[in-house]
């Protein structure tokens, strides 16, 4: 269901944008699930800082909820060029060391603030974690992600 609609929406969207797509692929990444696109024309579709492939990603998951239950989308992620996944990647590496830090330190560790995109990708690499708590505090641009320690 999914990768065929994701793919026939982005065509879509990359046709009413007079963009070309040199590849779309699909790959799993634990409970991930990836759209690679490859583009020549990536500058407009990332956007500055990844703005406007974040609004790609949030149109897409709203075409897709539409049809769907909404927790089938939960995990989709559009990249384009291999840029999603290098920003996913740091914020994964920023999330464990803050939780490191917190662990070391046993207190509270505020992460400068983001998006609600990337405070999402945050919360769940570290949901599974026993001892780390994450919660978001802040209102507009300076909301951000509170990692907390909890003693055992």
């Amino acid at each position: 269901m999914k990768e065929d609609q994701i793919k026939k929406i982005i065509e879509d969207i990359f046709k009413h944008l007079n963009c070309t797509i040199s590849k779309c692929e699909f790959s799993s990444d634990g409970n991930y699930l990836w759209c690679m696109i490859d583009t020549p024309d990536s500058r407009f579709i990332i956007g500055r800082d990844g703005e406007t492939l974040r609004s790609l990603n949030h149109l897409v998951h709203k075409m897709i909820e539409k049809d769907t239950a909404e927790e089938e989308t939960k995990n989709i992620f559009i990249d384009v060029n291999g840029y999603q996944k290098k920003r996913f990647n740091n914020l994964k590496t920023i999330a464990h060391m803050m939780a490191e830090r917190a662990r070391y330190f046993k207190s509270n560790i505020e992460i400068d603030p983001m998006p609600a995109y990337e405070r999402r990708i945050v919360h769940m690499f570290l949901e599974n974690a026993p001892d780390i708590k994450t919660e978001s505090e802040g209102y507009g641009q300076n909301r951000r992600v509170v990692i907390k320690y909890i003693a055992e």
